[in-house]
């Protein structure tokens, strides 16, 4: 009994040491890190202090400069010699002229006499979908197989292609209304700028199913403008303009009918003729004018888009050389306008001088 209160004294005085100690320790080691800190701030004090009773550079009161310094000059030795060495390394190696650079298919694309086989095999043209998705209607496009991908034969591509055009700038020059159509992602700057050029209409969003069937109801309110065959607007015609139907294009141009069969089916019920690309695994038979090629590529598209608003700008513009010498391509539309009370608008030789109603305004 007296030898484990011995013990338990003797722990208790143990362990009352081992806590001093371990607080001492630590005490010593917040002193420690606080002196560092102290030195620390004096160092960045000091630092601040010389560097703002540093001397500031003067300043030109003319050309607002400070003096150069060396590292000023090391830079302007520098870019000297970097010009000395472009001059001299500037005729070394090759020039590849000419080259392909595919961004010109969209803004400055080729016209249809320019149409190359190189060209369409450099815009991936001929390549198809697989040979398990191809339609039997396009087997007469199908130049072989390769890697189980089906080939289209570009002298077709070719062929058909100069049809289109020669298609797209009859109308044109007749003064047709002409709609490209491209809603994939991507074709919407190939399909703008091939309507600017063809001065046609387009379309890059969605179509809107009954624009041609039921187009009284969804572009009735649609505005519509007379125009003479320079495409000036013509004015007396608005109350006219109220009562008639919504317009129908005279051709539509669709960059990937897969996905419009339902806008080609309206075409088909109303007898407006299309002009389609039309790709292994797709029915030549929904578009009037096929032109096999590969509609998944965007050089393709933009190449064939391209092209056909270049024969649409062609065929304005031999319109409008025949309007300048009195011949006009088309008959003009012709009804009744009603009269004004105030300026008493009676129909006259203005009739004979109207290009169509209803021109995109």
């Amino acid at each position: 009994m007296i030898i484990r209160q011995a013990v338990i004294r003797q722990g208790r005085r143990i362990i009352c040491q081992r806590s001093l100690a371990t607080t001492t320790e630590n005490v010593e080691g917040l002193e420690s890190s606080l002196d560092s800190s102290l030195k620390e701030t004096h160092s960045i004090e000091a630092l601040l202090q010389n560097e703002s009773s540093s001397n500031v550079p003067n300043i030109n009161n003319t050309t607002h400069a400070t003096p150069s310094t060396d590292s000023d000059r090391n830079v302007v030795a520098a870019n000297a010699s970097m010009q000395r060495q472009r001059s001299l390394t500037s005729k070394l190696g090759t020039t590849l002229t000419p080259h392909y650079e595919p961004h010109t298919l969209v803004s400055s694309p080729p016209s249809p006499a320019e149409i190359t086989l190189p060209l369409l095999l450099a815009s991936q043209s001929h390549l198809g979908h697989s040979t398990s998705l191809w339609n039997p209607m396009n087997s007469r496009y199908i130049f072989g197989i390769r890697s189980g991908i089906h080939i289209i034969s570009l002298d077709v591509t070719a062929a058909h292609l100069r049809r289109a055009c020669r298609v797209v700038s009859g109308v044109a020059e007749r003064g047709g209304l002409i709609l490209f159509v491209g809603t994939r992602k991507g074709q919407d700057r190939a399909v703008v700028n091939a309507a600017t050029m063809a001065g046609a209409c387009h379309l890059f969003d969605r179509w809107t199913p009954g624009s041609i069937t039921n187009g009284h109801q969804i572009l009735g309110r649609c505005p519509m403008r007379v125009v003479d065959e320079f495409d000036r607007p013509i004015p007396g015609y608005e109350s006219n303009l109220l009562e008639r139907p919504s317009l129908k294009p005279d051709l539509v141009v669709c960059l990937n009918p897969l996905e419009n069969w339902v806008m080609l089916h309206e075409c088909g019920l109303h007898g407006i003729p299309t002009v389609g690309v039309i790709d292994t695994d797709a029915n030549p038979t929904w578009v009037t004018y096929p032109i096999p090629a590969n509609d998944d590529s965007l050089r393709c598209v933009s190449l064939i888009a391209g092209v056909l608003g270049r024969a649409g700008q062609e065929g304005q513009r031999r319109r409008r050389a025949r309007a300048e010498s009195g011949d006009v391509t088309y008959h003009p539309v012709e009804f009744e306008v009603k009269k004004n009370k105030e300026n008493d608008v009676k129909t006259g030789g203005d009739e004979e001088a109207i290009h169509r109603a209803g021109g995109s305004g």
